[in-house]
This record gives C-alpha cells, structure tokens and sequence, in this order.
C-alpha cells in the first residue's frame, strides 16, 4: 500500500528526473524575469526543453510507465517498464519515437459497446 492508499501515483525515474530539471529551468526563467535579463530567460526556456527531451527518452528507456494503473509490484519507482520496447497503447511519445502497441481493436478483442435503448 502506498502512502496515498491503494493507488498507483505514477511516480517513475522519468517523472521525477523531467520534474527536478523542469523546476531548475523555471526558476532560472523566472530568475530572468526578474533580472529583465533576455538570455537567462532564453536558458531557462531551453533547460525547461531540456527536461521535456529527458523525461522523454528516459519513458522510452523503460523509466516510465503507461497510462492507467498498473500491477501493485509495479509501483515502485524503481522498477523498470519491460514492455516500453513494443510501446504504450495510445502514448504520444511512443508513438513519436515510431514504437506503436496494437491496442484492442486492432488485435481482435471484442469492443465493448453500450446497447441500444428504444
């Protein structure tokens, strides 16, 4: 069990790498703002990008998780995503990186369709 109950809070290697640069690059942003200084805002704005890259390339690596829950052994944030290779269902960066999972339709499960009311 979890510190927030019986819930996977999809914390990961990747979310917390992008997160810590991500905060680094907004202060050094703000810092810019406050300074009326062009070129540190402009180093905050590519470190913020620079967080976006690695939380990217560390889901890829398997550091980060699919959409919804998962397993409860899986919870840990360091356990490493084996099935990252084939690609998430319905990830945008996986399918940016070309790595593309069949979701259900297209393998031949049965789509569960509300009935008709008349």
């Amino acid at each position: 069990m979890s510190a927030h109950g019986d819930v996977d809070m999809g914390h990961t290697v990747a979310g917390w790498t992008g997160t810590c640069i991500a905060v680094v690059g907004f202060c050094a942003a703000g810092l810019g703002m406050i300074l009326v200084s062009g070129p540190v805002i402009a180093g905050g704005l590519a470190v913020i990008a620079l967080a976006v890259l690695a939380t990217w390339v560390l889901h890829l690596a398997g550091w980060g998780k699919p959409s919804g829950p998962r397993p409860a052994d899986q919870w840990d944030w360091r356990v490493k995503d084996l099935a990252a290779r084939q690609g998430h269902p319905n990830c945008v960066g996986c399918r940016m990186a070309g790595r593309r999972a069949a979701t259900a339709a297209e393998i031949g499960s049965p789509v569960l369709q509300s009935a008709d009311v008349q």
